[in-house]
């Protein structure tokens, strides 16, 4: 069979997306191959196609325990056999993860990178087959990226370890040219094949709005498209607030984050994807994986902090390549909030090491013991419990994972899951209360293979198929699991923290140049980026963007807010120009000569030159030690 069989048989497509053949031929013919598709590209067909080809198993790095859950149950609902295994898995479960790979009962193998740091883990990989080894959001293995993962570096052990001549892919949607170097570095590809898409979408037009009222702008916004759209926000608060805001204007609108129920989070993904609701207020826990391809308006109601995550999160706009919009909306304080992320994200070595031995303090790990010790943490708890401040303490625990310390896995959900234990002979001859062998009698019916193994099942759609409350048969289910009949794990959400070392005394941890001083330098340099992107009104935003990546740019976009303000601009008079200068100068407080050049999208020049003429006429007054221009009265 070729790649094109394998997409119709089991996808039911004609044809490969851009790049995605070129990929799958340089995989097939065993060449280390480094992918760059913007969002929306198809990553995930590039090796998922390949591994129905090769034999053996695909290995899949992923650092997002979501996605891959989600990946392993499309592909099942395809006939296609995955495992997934991550930190949140009993060992139980991860035993028989590696079983299926062995008997070559799955294709793919999902891996959560934190895997890769037990050595006894790494062995075990050794009695499965692996032809292919796959890193998914490869610039997480760059320590100048903006989501660097230290486990991440721990591949390449892994790859130490297959077989010579086993291909890597490498695929990411945004990396810069150094990030990518990087890339290639850390992963040993010698003689790689690199493949990658413009990262212009000519559909898309970016737009930002300065207003004092965010909440009228966004509706403004929302009312004047049609279509589809997700508002993306920083907090899980904000979502609630901004779609009962939505609701209470006419607009139909849901809440997402990451502390919603597995279910709850499927149902409004499902009732936005049908177009039961217009509006998906969110967080940036939603939009990996769904591909929706006819959302009209991606609006940043609060400012991501790298030009990366803004460009994923704008990109799942107009996918279907007909017109759509990005709007960031700004207001007085967003400039100051981007600026205090650094301080934020670096907060003092002394405060980070206190953070460790509280911790673990915390925990129960005394000094010399918990290596390799897998514990669940609240660190709501953690930070009510000696008074700290969350945002920092994060902070510090994501530098502690970045120096080694320690790993910190951050809010991950465990579906339900009930497998049978009770032999079938029993089984029927068990005399049990009748509320609960009808719980049992439709898990039995809608639920195939429990006898075998762990199986994911969905309280809300037992009860809805029974007429019951979820409740009932939470309760149900628990009394089955006390009574033998079956093995009951129920959801739950929790953070973890993993100790790859033993704990270390306060005194003796060391947070590296490489991790602190230099990591800062960069976010630095990314915070910049996006206040260039966002409050600089003389640059074509699409070619800022594309430049920031590497591209080189010979023509504005004409399609942004900034090229048509300049088309616009272009076609002002001399009286309009001094017309719209004298209301900007009558502000309190004045104006600055740039910012008139950025409100109008007038070059300098061209202002410099209304400018004089109007302070010649005694129309305005300029402060030079304030940089100010005022209204003469």
């Amino acid at each position: 069979m070729t790649p094109l069989d394998i997409l119709r048989e089991y996808w039911g497509y004609d044809s490969f997306r851009p790049c995605q053949a070129e990929i799958i031929d340089s995989v097939l013919a065993g060449r280390d191959t480094l992918g760059l598709l913007p969002t929306g590209g198809g990553k995930s067909l590039t090796f998922q196609v390949p591994a129905m080809l090769l034999p053996g198993v695909t290995v899949v790095v992923t650092p997002l325990i979501s996605l891959m859950t989600d990946q392993a149950d499309n592909l099942a609902r395809r006939g296609i056999r995955a495992s997934v295994i991550h930190s949140g898995l009993t060992r139980h479960d991860r035993d028989l993860a590696l079983t299926r790979c062995r008997l070559g009962r799955s294709k793919i193998l999902y891996l959560s990178p934190e895997r890769l740091q037990n050595d006894q883990f790494l062995a075990e990989l050794r009695g499965i087959e692996v032809s292919l080894l796959v890193i998914d959001e490869a610039h997480c293995i760059s320590q100048w990226g903006y989501d660097f993962r230290p486990s991440y570096l721990r591949i390449a052990a892994l790859r130490e370890r297959l077989p010579e001549g086993v291909p890597v892919l490498a695929l990411t949607a945004s990396a810069t040219p150094e990030v990518q170097a990087d890339i290639v570095e850390k992963l040993g590809m010698h003689g790689h094949a690199r493949f990658a898409l413009s990262f212009d979408r000519p559909n898309l037009s970016y737009v930002v709005r300065d207003t004092p009222a965010k909440d009228d702008m966004l509706l403004r916004v929302l009312t004047s498209t049609q279509g589809s759209a997700i508002v993306y926000v920083r907090s899980r608060k904000r979502t609630r607030e901004l779609a009962d805001l939505l609701a209470t204007r006419g607009l139909s609108a849901e809440a997402y984050h990451a502390g919603l129920s597995s279910e709850d989070k499927e149902d409004r993904q499902n009732r936005w994807k049908r177009g039961d609701v217009r509006v998906m207020v969110a967080t940036n826990a939603f939009g990996m994986g769904i591909d929706k391809p006819d959302v009209r308006v991606v609006v940043h109601y609060d400012l991501p902090p790298s030009l990366e995550e803004y460009y994923q999160e704008a990109g799942r706009a107009g996918r279907d390549g007909l017109p759509s919009y990005a709007v960031a909306i700004t207001g007085r304080y967003d400039k100051g909030i981007l600026s205090r992320r650094l301080t934020d994200a670096f907060p003092d070595k002394e405060f980070i090491r206190e953070v460790y031995g509280l911790a673990c303090t915390f925990l129960g790990v005394a000094v010399g013991s918990g290596y390799g010790a897998l514990y669940e943490f609240s660190l709501d708890r953690f930070c009510q419990t000696f008074g700290l401040n969350p945002v920092q303490t994060e902070s510090a625990l994501r530098l502690l994972t970045r120096s080694g310390y320690l790993e910190y896995i951050e809010e991950t959900t465990t579906d339900s899951k009930v497998m049978v234990i009770m032999r079938r002979d029993e089984l029927y001859s068990q005399r049990l209360e009748p509320w609960a062998e009808e719980v049992l009698e439709e898990l039995l019916r809608r639920y195939t293979g429990l006898f075998a193994d762990y199986m994911t099942i969905s309280e809300t759609t037992l009860a809805r198929a029974l007429g019951l409350s979820s409740q009932e048969v939470y309760e149900a289910l628990l009394y089955l699991s006390r009574t033998h009949v079956i093995h009951y794990r129920p959801r739950r959400t929790t953070p973890f923290v993993y100790f790859p070392t033993s704990r270390e005394e306060n005194r003796h941890i060391i947070i590296p140049t490489a991790v602190y001083e230099q990591m800062r330098d960069r976010m630095a340099h990314r915070l910049d980026a996006v206040k260039g992107f966002i409050f600089d009104n003389t640059v074509c935003r699409t070619r800022r963007l594309l430049e920031y990546f590497g591209e080189t740019v010979t023509d504005d976009c004409g399609r942004c807010d900034v090229c048509r303000a300049r088309a616009v601009a272009g076609r002002m008079t001399s009286a309009e120009i001094t017309r719209r200068i004298t209301a900007l100068a009558s502000r309190p407080g004045g104006i600055s000569p740039t910012d008139i050049c950025r409100h109008l999208a007038l070059s300098p020049d061209r202002v410099a030159e209304e400018l004089r003429e109007m302070l010649e006429e005694g129309h305005i007054s300029y402060d030079p030690v304030e940089d100010k221009l005022r209204i003469m009265n």
